[in-house]
């Protein structure tokens, strides 16, 4: 299933290394940089269920409207 626990040893290091990716980009090639990630990652992953998983959990979390 789908593993939600932190596994990384420096956490802070993982989200300042997904933000450098970003720095410089338009929002558009931020977003296309996003996408090819999550499509890298997913594949990655390889399991259909584990994917679902995934996915609903990122839509279960509430957006700052």
């Amino acid at each position: 299933g789908l593993v939600t626990d932190n596994r990384f040893a420096d956490p802070d290091r993982a989200f300042r290394q997904l933000i450098e990716a970003r720095r410089g980009l338009s929002p558009e090639e931020a977003a296309a940089l996003d996408a090819r990630l999550v499509l890298l990652l997913a594949n990655h992953i390889g399991d259909h269920a584990v994917l679902e998983q995934a996915i609903a959990a990122a839509r279960a979390v509430p957006t700052a409207d």
